[in-house]
């Protein structure tokens, strides 16, 4: 099983953001996407970024959940973080999916994985 990453389509910034990316194996991939509720934490990023809290209220799952599922996916490197102050000056992280695409080919009984960043 292999796993190809490609790199974003423009910028030395984020030529850097790219190096310090994760190197996933297939396996990895599909273990971390197989769980459903990473599935719906990540589609909920993937929409537009939001908070832990947002996640978990649109992704229909708890907020340990959610934040455990999203810090999964922030170290795996499909989901950024940055901090934003709210209207009432509280700080809180919001979650952004850093991926264009994610392909599976099954071929010859290989598996193979390919992630596109689009950051």
């Amino acid at each position: 099983m292999a796993t190809s990453l490609q790199a974003p389509k423009s910028s030395h910034q984020q030529a850097t953001a790219d190096d310090e990316r994760p190197d996933l194996t297939t396996a990895e991939l599909l273990e971390l996407l197989g769980d459903e509720y990473t599935r719906r934490v990540f589609e909920a990023v993937t929409a537009q970024s939001r908070t832990g809290r947002q996640v978990a209220e649109v992704a229909d799952v708890s907020r340990p959940t959610a934040y455990r599922r999203l810090n999964d996916l922030r170290d795996a490197g499909l989901v950024t973080t940055e901090m934003a102050i709210g209207e009432n000056g509280h700080h809180r992280e919001r979650y952004e999916a850093v991926v264009d695409h994610v392909a599976v080919t099954i071929d010859e009984g290989s598996i193979e994985t390919s992630v596109t960043f689009d950051r």
